[in-house]
């Protein structure tokens, strides 16, 4: 099995490197010596994050000096593969400085947590989750904010990759990080303190967005910001793309959507609605009009067809996308009263469950896969089975029967799942004389979206790929055409709202740097550590008991009648106290290091922290520090980001874990000088090994210097 390669860092190559200069001999002259050192001081601080952007022109020219200084070889070799690093990597060094994050997670103190790495926007999690936990939920929204415009819309219907990826999954559940958001969201702009950030003056530069989903509204947002007149183009009668008319109220309800649309709208964008790009207005019309550069966000609102027999034939069979839309837009009629829909993913689940509140009696959803393997949320597909869809697995729709115009059934075959060569996945495969009819009066087909090329057919020179999706370069989100952008659906293929989001804010970023003629990025943005929030305190016991909270749900009655929002969210008590569960992975980069030092050199074994090993997650239990630990210091002192933190207070020595208490031992203080002389348990583990430490005078606790001092006295006056 082949071994993937460690992670590799210029910067932290580079810090190496000059360190090993600086400690070895190989330096022939105080003056290498000299430059090399500097340069290792302002390196270390790029890979700490205490950089400015000042520091790399200072690090340019103490490198050229170097390589340019020939009375000392090594040095001046030192300094050419210097300036070489820096002109090879100089994104990597820039991004050190600009987003204090180490995309490598190599640099120690910027090794990003993996719920910001796996968020599409690059949104800081785990301090918008720290302000949430202290109640400044304002703050929380104003960092969301920084990277995403829609807290309010991706706390409701993101699929939350942070979860995913979050580290206190491997001791139980991942914090719940997306019902935090829609807390924080929903709490400030209550109390009307959901603000949107200064804009930068105007620039009197124009910028048309095509596509009011959350792709080109993000786009719009970080423009307008930026100081851009921006100018977005609407087929649909009101702004929100598929958030709006393919996801159903009942999970995200209008008034969330036009209460944060209304913020971008505050910035002085302004919307065309009703307005097809192409039909309505054209490319030519727009530049005529000033325009200088273009943002397709246009989504992908075709559906692919089934392929079957009869599927053109009845006007009872639908497309998943058009059915939604046309709910959305307010027609209420109920398809027929059976119903089958076709499909496993999330556009599935949402319109089998709007087909039972518009009353349809009886709702049948066929999947060609098994349950585990369906890609719809977990959450979305318990929710459809507690509402009575029924659900039909391992089904292989063949054809559409129907009499007299209208559908009467799906004709299905039973499939196998078999394995083929070169593939881990098992493919669905029909069973032969296994056919069955599945009743229906109407068959909804949601088996994916598909980019429509037709509004962007006067745009010749535009690229598309083997999927049809538009061609851009990932970094920058800028197609084949100068001056023209895109992300969204429209590049990804049918995605989620957070990843359109992502796309968007890159797009906005890029087109600034195009519009003032600043060279693009070649590697995608790094996400940005915004601030280190002090951590809150929570004792061991706490941390351990503390558990995940079960959403609480409309009632049944309520969920299989109306379009009325299903998930109720949190209370305030509840959001406080998941965000405790936090581990502040932005602090504790997972090394080791603290268990390694305690088992291997002191032989103490005092933390049980099994969620360090990714692979391999082991027994985690915060509250066996407190019965082992002997309060050395010996982690803390080898913890490279000051996570592990060891302090005297109140007669107690602390050891705490990112604000976890592990353990709190009371020291005992010399009888002489009232200096500390740590806690009884670390004085018998040093008695143990020298058996002359902390020597008792009579009844009296003595310290070192005070012990040598009374032996003298003692000495003297015998």
């Amino acid at each position: 099995m082949k071994k993937t390669p460690p992670p590799h860092c210029p910067v932290d190559d580079a810090l190496s490197r000059l360190q090993s200069a600086a400690e070895g001999n190989a330096l022939q002259h105080p003056r290498s010596r000299r430059l090399v050192g500097q340069l290792a001081t302002l390196v270390r601080d790029v890979a700490w994050g205490r950089a400015e952007m000042d520091h790399l022109s200072a690090l340019d020219r103490l490198a050229a000096e170097l390589a340019g200084f020939n009375a000392d070889p090594h040095g001046a070799e030192l300094g050419a593969a210097l300036q070489a690093a820096l002109d090879q990597h100089r994104e990597v060094f820039e991004s050190h400085v600009q987003t204090e994050n180490c995309a490598a997670e190599v640099c120690d103190r910027l090794a990003p947590a993996p719920c910001q790495m796996a968020c599409p926007a690059g949104i800081d999690v785990p301090t918008y989750v720290a302000l949430i936990g202290e109640g400044r939920d304002a703050e929380a929204i104003e960092v969301i904010r920084r990277d995403n415009p829609f807290p309010w819309v991706c706390g409701l219907v993101c699929t939350r990759p942070c979860e995913f990826m979050c580290v206190r999954g491997r001791i139980d559940t991942p914090v719940s990080i997306k019902f935090l958001k829609a807390f924080a969201a929903e709490r400030a702009l209550s109390k009307g303190e959901y603000v949107n950030p200064p804009a930068a003056a105007s620039k009197n530069r124009k910028v048309c967005v095509v596509g009011a989903g959350p792709g080109g509204m993000t786009a719009a947002y970080y423009l307008a910001l930026k100081g851009y007149t921006v100018r977005v183009l609407e087929a649909l009668p009101m702004a929100g793309g598929m958030m709006m008319v393919g996801i159903p109220r009942y999970r995200l309800p209008r008034e969330v959507i036009d209460r944060e649309v209304a913020m971008i709208e505050d910035l002085g964008v302004t919307f065309h609605f009703n307005t097809r790009f192409g039909r309505d207005v054209t490319l030519a019309q727009l530049q005529a009009e000033g325009f200088e550069a273009f943002f397709l966000a246009i989504g992908a609102h075709d559906s692919f067809r089934l392929g079957i027999e009869g599927e053109g034939d009845y006007p009872q069979v639908l497309q998943s996308i058009e059915f939604l839309k046309r709910v959305a837009l307010g027609d209420r009629h109920m398809p027929g009263k059976r119903v089958v829909v076709i499909g496993g993913g999330n556009v599935a689940i949402d319109a089998a469950r709007t087909c039972l509140r518009l009353g349809c009696s009886d709702v049948t959803l066929a999947y060609r896969r098994t349950r585990d393997e369906m890609p719809a949320d977990i959450e979305e597909i318990e929710q459809a089975e507690e509402e009575d869809v029924r659900f039909n697995f391992l089904t292989v729709p063949v054809a559409v029967e129907g009499h007299d115009g209208r559908v009467t059934g799906l004709r299905c075959l039973q499939a196998e799942l078999v394995s083929k060569p070169g593939s881990d996945r098992m493919f669905p495969v029909p069973i032969d004389g296994s056919e069955f009819v599945i009743p229906a009066d109407a068959i909804i087909s949601a088996i994916g979206q598909r980019v429509a090329q037709g509004s962007l057919t006067e745009i010749k020179s535009l690229g598309w790929t083997r999927r049809d999706t538009i061609h851009v370069n990932t970094a920058t989100m800028a197609t084949d055409v100068p001056g023209i952008f895109a992300a969204g659906d429209a590049v990804t293929g049918p995605a989620t709202v957070v990843e359109a989001i992502g796309g968007g804010k890159r797009a906005a970023q890029a087109i600034d740097r195009f519009l003032n003629d600043i060279p693009q990025p070649n590697m995608p943005p790094v996400p940005v550590r915004r601030q280190r929030v002090a951590w809150t305190e929570v004792p061991a016991a706490t941390k351990m008991a503390l558990k995940r909270p079960h959403m609480p749900l409309l009632n049944m009655d309520r969920r299989r009648t109306t379009f009325q929002q299903v998930e109720l969210g949190y209370t305030e008590n509840m959001v406080r106290e998941e965000a405790r569960r936090c581990l502040r992975c932005d602090i504790c980069r997972r090394c080791g290091r603290c268990v390694q030092v305690c088992r291997d050199k002191m032989g103490v074994d005092a933390l049980q922290l099994g969620y360090l090993d990714f692979d391999h997650p082991g027994p985690t239990d915060f509250r066996l520090t407190q019965e082992r630990c002997i309060a050395c210091g010996a982690c803390a002192e080898n913890c490279p980001n000051d996570a592990m933190l060891i302090e005297e207070r109140k007669g107690e020595r602390v050891l705490h874990l990112c604000g976890t208490i592990l353990s709190r031992q009371p020291l005992l203080f010399c009888d002489g000088c009232g200096a500390s002389m740590g806690t009884a348990r670390y004085r018998d583990y040093i008695r143990s090994r020298t058996k002359a430490v902390a020597p008792t005078i009579g009844r009296r606790m003595l310290c070192d210097a005070c012990a040598r001092k009374q032996s003298s006295m003692d000495r003297n006056i015998e």
